[in-house]
């Protein structure tokens, strides 16, 4: 539509603007507050994000200290039950030793055979009691000396045997669910004696002297 002259200067000076543009500086006069917005959520969104990759490792520790915790109550329940009643076995072997002295000294003073029977009775009875138990006697005759089993309480001179074998037990050992519950009083062979000997007929040992 065209303008006269008399309706330019009747409304004022003419705005040559398109729609287009107008929209296009409005559109430009609120971009920075649009891109602090945007910068303001993706920062809020990287702290939600780091926050809880923290809570999700912390939950993965949790859940190994838990499993842990629960792995470690069943060792000790299983030791509690195998090995709960170890200090008042360790009382009662004292007694079965008392037994079996019983019973040697009585076959070397040929005691009555009733009374041998009744102390046997007895003996037995406490190995079924300590059997039912997991408590089993460890032999050591003739075995070679371990410390982890045995406590030497002397050594003798056997040149039949092996040096460092086992020859006497003084005191039986005892196992209890295959873990040591009393080592073995034992004396060890040796053969010191016979080292020393073959020393003195050494030539060099003479020269020596």
């Amino acid at each position: 539509m065209r303008r006269s002259k008399s309706d330019f200067f009747t409304n004022g000076s003419h705005d040559p603007s398109s729609p287009e543009e107008k929209a296009a500086a409005g559109g430009s006069s609120k971009s920075p507050k649009c891109s602090g917005e945007v910068a303001e959520l993706r920062q809020k969104l990287e702290d939600k994000t780091k926050e809880a990759e923290e809570n999700y490792t912390r939950l993965l520790r949790l859940a190994a200290d838990m499993e842990n915790l629960k792995k470690r109550q069943e060792r000790e329940r299983a030791d509690l039950l195998q090995f709960g009643n170890e200090n008042l076995v360790k009382e009662l072997l004292p007694v079965v030793d008392n037994l079996e002295r019983a019973l040697d000294h009585g076959r070397q003073l040929e005691a009555p055979e009733a009374l041998l029977e009744g102390i046997e009775m007895v003996h037995q009875g406490f190995l079924k009691v300590l059997d039912r138990f997991g408590v089993t006697a460890h032999d050591s005759l003739g075995q070679q000396f371990d410390p982890a089993f045995h406590n030497a309480m002397m050594q003798e001179e056997a040149p039949d045997v092996p040096n460092g074998s086992v020859i006497k037990e003084l005191q039986k050992g005892y196992l209890m669910n295959q873990r040591l519950l009393r080592p073995a009083m034992v004396v060890v062979a040796s053969t010191t004696q016979n080292e020393t000997t073959s020393g003195q007929n050494d030539p060099t040992v003479q020269e020596e002297n």
